[in-house]
């Protein structure tokens, strides 16, 4: 395992680089988000992406989600209406996850067979960085239904396993996971606050 530490407001691109390659080779970075951490993996690698459901002691019956590098880039892995899209505009980047309706090239092991995808654009340059080349996994680093943890250190002793790569930029602010809205019904609704 790789630690890189950094600090949240700087992009070193000699970090991402590392991190971006970890991604491509099927690897699983440990990555800051606006609001927590997240646990990352190339979504078109379905070994990766089944590493990541056993790190979190995960269901595979409980789909993960997208983060993509901007708004315009949600149009790869997601069908998005013009009224979809007023509202991602007016929220995105920012610590919100959208459901919408998926696209077919979001591998079914992503979303457990639903039609429906989660997507995220961060509020972070970092996170954002990470999926400049294809879309990634973005779950809290945290074992399923156990607290999130907000430090690389205790969030490592949690998962009690080895991700190929860190990038450790101290204790981050919060620990919510970003809102849900389903944006798939006529009227959008709150799963998470």
């Amino acid at each position: 395992m790789k630690i890189l530490k950094t600090s949240i407001d700087e992009l070193d691109e000699n970090i991402i680089d590392d991190a971006i390659q970890v991604l491509s080779d099927g690897g699983i970075v440990l990555y800051p988000t606006d609001t927590v951490y997240g646990l990352g993996a190339n979504i078109f690698n379905n070994d990766a992406v089944r590493r990541v459901f056993e790190i979190k002691k995960r269901s595979f019956l409980k789909p993960l989600s997208i983060l993509v590098s901007d708004v315009e880039a949600i149009d790869i892995v997601a069908r998005v209406t013009v009224r979809e899209k007023e509202i991602i505009n007016e929220y995105l980047p920012g610590p919100y996850t959208f459901i919408l309706t998926k696209e077919k090239i979001v591998p079914r092991v992503i979303t457990s067979g639903s039609t429906h995808v989660g997507v995220r654009v961060p509020n972070n340059d970092i996170s954002r960085r990470l999926a400049s080349l294809f879309p990634i996994t973005t779950t809290s680093a945290n074992l399923s239904d156990e607290e999130v943890l907000s430090n690389p250190d205790d969030i490592l002793e949690q998962l009690d396993c080895e991700v190929d790569l860190v990038i450790d930029v101290g204790d981050l602010k919060s620990d919510h996971a970003s809102m849900i809205v389903d944006l798939s019904k006529t009227t959008p609704k709150i799963i998470r606050r």
